[in-house]
């Protein structure tokens, strides 16, 4: 596994801190003091990224191991970009909505910058996986009575 130099971990944290202090300071204001209905969509985008921002409280004591939350944070993020700003900016169709959502989500570089991109080839592209059945003993000597695999009578 590749270690991660300790700077590496202060940075991270500086984006898990990013994300935190972002969606505590402008999302979770309207989850807890919400006077009206969400529409259906207006719900789903708020508890989402009111989870995302708790979720990334734990990123600032295991920045590794919360990584996956980073990685959707790049995808959804990207993707938005690909799919919905980019044609709209192609055809000049950009609103001042649309181009300040697209200027909001395009901060995610900072995440893009702080991400250990070695850790992230070596542990989730080149480490081995979980399994996806039962174990089986790695020896014969892991097998109940011993490298014969025979149980002995009591």
């Amino acid at each position: 596994m590749t270690d991660v130099p300790l700077w590496r971990l202060y940075a991270l944290r500086a984006g898990y801190l990013l994300l935190v202090v972002g969606l505590g300071l402008v999302v979770w204001p309207g989850i807890l003091h919400h006077d009206k209905p969400w529409s259906l969509m207006g719900g789903v985008v708020k508890c989402m990224l009111g989870a995302m921002g708790a979720l990334a409280v734990i990123g600032l004591r295991y920045p590794l191991k919360m990584l996956p939350l980073l990685f959707f944070e790049m995808a959804w993020k990207a993707l938005w970009l690909i799919v919905v700003a980019l044609p709209l900016w192609r055809a000049g169709a950009m609103d001042a909505d649309t181009t300040e959502m697209a200027f909001e989500v395009s901060v995610v570089a900072v995440i893009v910058a702080v991400v250990p991109w070695g850790y992230v080839a070596a542990t989730f592209l080149a480490g081995p996986g979980d399994r996806w059945g039962r174990a089986f003993p790695q020896s014969q000597s892991d097998l109940p009575g011993g490298a014969t695999g025979i149980a002995s009578a009591p």
